[in-house]
């Protein structure tokens, strides 16, 4: 089977869960067998008109993973295409009102400049990415295209138009999650757009099935929920030294209104009351980070509050080894693959019930994102009764070990079949 799959970032340039997932769900499906070309924005100059070129996956794989990504083929779009770059925007304009979509063309002769919060030109980004991205596909021998999130559906449909391939879209976040109520209408009808011209949809839990479904108005049958993996066996929990008296609370993540560090932040309060020995780790960035450094002022806990940026690599594993416990208070987090990467480096975990995670772990504590209280007592009790964080950490290790991306790709594999069967 061949593949034609398309996405906006892949380790190591990552700004968030969606390129480790497409990384882990990559490296299994390669080992299965399964033929990938991997379609990614790359860097480039933007002016020069020569958008393509291809890469060997020396480019994104370190060596000594060479042989387990041995069936994917990667092509970049010289494209600054990312998201979460929060600007100014001017213009206007939606897409058509179509419920089952305008047509790619159409779309790709349609570019707007309305995309609040995305960044200036993302809009024009996301439609030379399409346009690019359908000439490879004109090149290319596959049998199905299998998309990311939104910013890649105006391409999956362009590659449709062209090669009349079914399409499989992968629902990793969606607008609501990123931006509540005050949803970007643009984004939204892109997203409605894709989902619609869909043959499958494949969530990443099933509270983001239930957005797909009671939100864009998709079919509950037409969408399967194929939980994200967790890479390796994560490294032996650092032991602190003996006159080392302070715990360690880590929030890890993007620091936006999806992720909910202000309620970490409100909560580290809380806990500063009952416990002074604690220091709270906040290690990110995004558009409130800056917010959120001057709410910690505020509230006079700055001196117990440590602002890493975004971190990588080993960087995040010592991060880790120093956490007693990760809290992660998302308002909506459609999964929240670092709860198991926390849990695979043997860290408890306190996630939001407003994520795709909590459903599928038990070994957690759970608490609702707006309870600060409660986020702030569960902290408490684990930090002051160890036998309790012990048991989340060995439970909640071995738990996480369930969650492989063999298992992930063995079902989107049979997805695959299934649409392939029936057309």
């Amino acid at each position: 089977m061949k593949v034609f799959m398309i996405g906006w970032e892949f380790p190591p340039y990552i700004s968030g869960g969606l390129g480790t997932a497409c990384y882990g769900l990559t490296k299994a499906m390669s080992r299965s067998g399964t033929e990938i070309t991997f379609v990614l924005p790359g860097a480039g100059e933007t002016g020069s008109g020569n958008y393509m070129k291809i890469l060997s996956a020396e480019g994104f794989i370190k060596a000594e993973e060479l042989n387990s990504f041995k069936n994917v083929h990667f092509r970049t779009v010289s494209s600054p295409l990312k998201p979460y770059v929060p600007s100014e925007l001017c213009g206007g304009g939606v897409l058509g009102k179509n419920n089952s979509g305008i047509g790619a063309r159409n779309w790709l002769s349609n570019p707007s400049k309305n995309l609040q919060n995305y960044g200036r030109d993302i809009y024009e980004q996301v439609y030379r990415y399409a346009e690019k991205t359908a000439q490879i596909a004109s090149v290319e021998d596959f049998d199905i295209i299998h998309a990311h999130d939104w910013m890649t559906f105006p391409a999956a449909m362009a590659a449709a138009e062209l090669s009349q391939k079914p399409i499989v879209v992968q629902v990793h976040s969606t607008e609501f999650d990123r931006s509540g109520e005050k949803v970007n209408q643009i984004v939204y009808d892109i997203e409605r757009q894709g989902l619609h011209n869909a043959g499958r949809v494949i969530a990443v839990s099933n509270y983001t099935k239930n957005i797909v479904v009671n939100r864009y108005g998709i079919r509950p049958d037409k969408v399967d929920v194929v939980y994200n993996g967790v890479e390796g066996g994560g490294c032996a929990h650092w032991q602190k030294p003996a006159e080392k008296r302070d715990k360690v609370v880590l929030f890890l993540g993007r620091i936006t209104f999806q992720k909910g560090p202000d309620y970490f932040i409100a909560a580290a309060k809380k806990v500063l009351e009952k416990i002074s020995n604690v220091k709270f780790i906040m290690a990110g960035d995004g558009d409130m980070m800056h917010r959120m450094i001057e709410y910690a002022a505020y509230l006079g806990i700055g001196h117990k509050m440590l602002f890493t940026r975004f971190l990588r690599g080993h960087d995040v594993e010592k991060v880790y080894q120093m956490a007693d416990l990760y809290v992660m208070p998302s308002v909506s987090e459609p999964f929240g693959i670092a709860a198991l990467e926390a849990l695979k480096n043997n860290v408890p975990v306190l996630v939001s019930r407003q994520s795709g995670v909590a459903e599928a772990l038990r070994n957690a504590l759970k608490v609702d994102f707006w309870d600060v209280n409660q986020i702030a007592n569960k902290i408490v009790a684990v930090l002051k009764h160890p036998p309790l964080g012990q048991m989340l950490r060995e439970n909640g290790q071995a738990e996480a070990g369930n969650f492989r991306w063999e298992d992930s790709a063995a079902k989107v594999n049979e997805i695959y079949k299934r649409i392939l069967n029936n057309n």
